[in-house]
């Protein structure tokens, strides 16, 4: 991730899997929730138990046994798990073994959408206030395992409400993520970010309506605006989501206002031709990063995650689900 353009977004109307959005408050805007209840507790232990596997970098014994991990949850909450394993070149020509984990609910269903993630750790906190910092590997309990953990929860607790979801949803945790060109090496290259996305969208194994990203998602403090290429390149998914985001109750979360246009993973989905958004928090006031005072630092730990944001993240999402 990620790169910045600070750019006025543009207004087009683009097709996307999404019916219009149903109304699901009273007369009165009291929030009304439809579909099962976002448990953040159970959120937060799935961030914990990423964590505990210590930071998940790339070709590491700790990703490769988190990533045993993540199968087996998935599969424990009776999804189907695929994996499409590759060699991919870093942007230092380091081989990276790549694994994108493919969790599919109701996988016979034809019409399928995409709720995704990336579970790899940052290799360098390169944006660390203390320089001394800067070749450390990153924990990323928001910056990795928030997306993956809210995804975790969704698939537990949709697992026993299907009946009301006439279609199928694919869980995918992208790999190799954030081994993107670190600042100290003053080289910008777009291309290096997002590989496991990058691999995912060339060897697609389904047709996909839409896809949602969930990218640090458990931060304190977060707020997530209309990312730049969502609004132009699926407004239609991102006007629901953030239309179901209020109808849930957390429109404080989800102001409707423009953010920035972000290089991560629902970038390569957009190119082949998936109408797909950002679930991405930014900070306008924050001196250290519009991505918040922990990204890419060694303080991207349990201690700075919220389990408000998760909530808010996670039941915005339900809500979406089951109104679409």
């Amino acid at each position: 991730m990620r790169t910045i353009l600070y750019t006025l977004l543009l207004s087009f109307a683009m097709l996307s899997c999404s019916n219009k959005q149903k109304q699901a408050v009273t007369a009165d805007d009291e929030p009304i929730l439809v579909g099962p209840v976002f448990n953040e507790d159970s959120a937060l232990a799935f961030c914990a138990e990423q964590c505990n596997f210590g930071p998940r970098t790339m070709n590491s014994e700790a990703h490769d046994k988190c990533g045993e991990w993540i199968t087996a949850r998935f599969k424990q909450y009776g999804l189907t798990v695929s994996t499409q394993k590759a060699d991919l070149k870093g942007w230092d020509g380091t081989t990276l073994r790549s694994t994108n984990i493919i969790a599919s609910l109701n996988p016979d269903a034809k019409r399928r959408m995409l709720i995704c993630a990336h579970w790899d750790c940052r290799p360098w906190a390169d944006n660390d206030p203390d320089s001394t910092n800067w070749r450390k590997p990153v924990m990323a309990a928001n910056d990795g395992a928030s997306g993956v953990a809210v995804m975790l929860e969704l698939a537990r607790i949709i697992k026993a409400d299907t009946a009301q979801l006439p279609y199928g949803i694919d869980f995918v945790c992208f790999d190799a993520e954030d081994y993107g060109t670190p600042q100290w090496t003053n080289i910008e290259d777009e291309s290096s970010w997002a590989l496991g996305a990058q691999h995912f969208a060339k060897n697609m194994p389904s047709a996909y309506d839409c896809g949602i990203l969930l990218d640090m998602v458990g931060g304190q403090g977060a707020h997530f605006y209309q990312e730049g290429y969502s609004t132009q390149y699926a407004k239609n998914v991102l006007d629901a989501v953030w239309q179901a985001a209020a109808d849930a109750g957390y429109e404080s979360f989800f102001p409707r206002q423009a953010g920035n246009h972000i290089t991560d993973d629902h970038k390569p989905l957009i190119d082949a031709g998936i109408p797909a958004i950002d679930i991405i928090p930014f900070y306008p006031d924050c001196k250290e990063s519009g991505f918040g005072p922990t990204w890419h630092t060694v303080n991207d730990d349990m201690n700075h995650l919220d389990k408000a944001t998760l909530k808010a993240v996670g039941q915005t999402v339900v809500q979406y689900l089951y109104t679409r």
